[in-house]
């Protein structure tokens, strides 16, 4: 069997600079958790204050809004639980996550192209 691989990209609520350092490695290991749930793959992950890049390999039995669903669910909740003041202020409370997501299917581009792309997010220190 054959595996998909896809390009995500989530954006804050309000586009507000809220990720830090610290943060983008929790949502690293979230986001990988949560991936292996999925018997998917998080192949590449790094962000920016106000945005994430995830480059997910997985099986074509998951359908792509259910995992993008989980992702944000259960990143947000443990996120705004772990990161509570910080968060909350940038925030003004309620969600992490803008409603809306990019997704692109990564099978026309080579995969050392998307995941280049990716490492070269500004990430914050």
């Amino acid at each position: 069997m054959f595996n998909l691989h896809g390009h995500l990209v989530f954006v804050a609520k309000y586009r507000r600079l809220v990720f830090t350092q610290e943060i983008l490695e929790d949502l690293r290991t979230i986001f990988s958790d949560v991936c292996e749930n999925f018997e998917a793959t998080l192949a590449e992950f790094d962000g920016a204050r106000d945005h994430v890049h995830l480059l997910i390999t997985y099986p074509p039995k998951v359908a792509i809004s259910r995992l993008v669903n989980r992702l944000k669910g259960v990143s947000s909740r443990l996120i705004r639980k772990k990161h509570d003041p910080s968060t909350e202020r940038a925030l003004w409370g309620g969600s992490l996550w803008s409603p809306s997501y990019f997704a692109g299917s990564a099978g026309g581009a080579p995969l050392s192209i998307i995941r280049h792309y990716i490492e070269q997010q500004e990430t914050p220190d």
